[in-house]
């Protein structure tokens, strides 16, 4: 089995060694994988609905690992017990949802060394809520796929962030900034390149309103940020 370019990043940012609790697992994939190669011992593959769990439940079947993962339904991490698991996976889904899953228990966040996010949406509000939380941002990864880029991170509960964020840095990543990370840079051009012609297609008509007028100074806000992202690249 060969995972795909953004589960195999995902794959990577798991500590070796931790059992994992992978939440929202469809297929199983990444847990599959990774007891396979040997970086986890066992792991914990929970969904909400039960179609992803009866096709996880096949696939760990076809490669043998009945013995290793365990599948649960549970919404979230609420049918996790505190020390079941050292990691949890969160791949695929909203920034909204990730949110909610962490919010509801915060006990059981707490007691993990790590969590593995990767939102598809809202990934400043992901940002902004785990600063709030004491929740550091320790690495980060970037990779583009089938025509979207998808950021994801490793994070350590109870670990505070000693310097505060920039607006740029919630936005875009702090770690990928500061490592000059070439596929945030090519979002970050191709963003610019976006708002530029949206910009330059408002400007010139004549009728535009007050939403119209509202849109452009958005844009232009939102241009502005991308460029000074860019800038910060050396």
């Amino acid at each position: 089995m060969e995972l795909s370019k953004r589960l195999r990043a995902v794959a990577d940012l798991v500590s070796p060694g931790l059992i994992i609790a992978d939440v929202g697992t469809d297929h199983a994939y990444v847990p599959i994988q990774l007891v396979e190669e040997g970086q986890i011992p066992s792991a914990i593959a929970m969904d909400i609905n039960e179609g992803p769990l009866l096709r996880a439940e096949k696939h760990i079947r076809e490669h043998g690992l009945e013995h290793k993962i365990e599948t649960r339904r549970s919404s979230g991490l609420k049918e996790l017990k505190v020390q079941e698991a050292q990691s949890m996976i969160a791949a695929g889904m909203g920034g909204a949802l990730i949110i909610q899953i962490l919010s509801d228990c915060p006990e059981i966040v707490i007691s993990l060394k790590e969590c593995i996010l990767q939102p598809q949406s809202e990934i400043g509000k992901v940002r902004k809520f785990l600063i709030a939380h004491a929740c550091a941002i320790v690495e980060e990864n970037m990779v583009y796929e089938d025509g979207k880029f998808y950021p994801m991170m490793r994070v350590v509960p109870g670990k505070k962030e000693e310097v505060p964020y920039t607006e740029e840095e919630y936005k875009y990543g702090r770690i990928l900034l500061r490592e000059n990370h070439p596929v945030l840079l090519e979002f970050l051009k191709r963003e610019i390149q976006q708002k530029g012609r949206i910009l330059d297609s408002l400007t010139k008509r004549a009728d535009l309103g007050g939403g119209g007028k509202t849109r452009i100074r958005e844009l232009t806000e939102e241009k502005e940020s991308l460029e000074r992202a860019a800038a910060r690249y050396h």
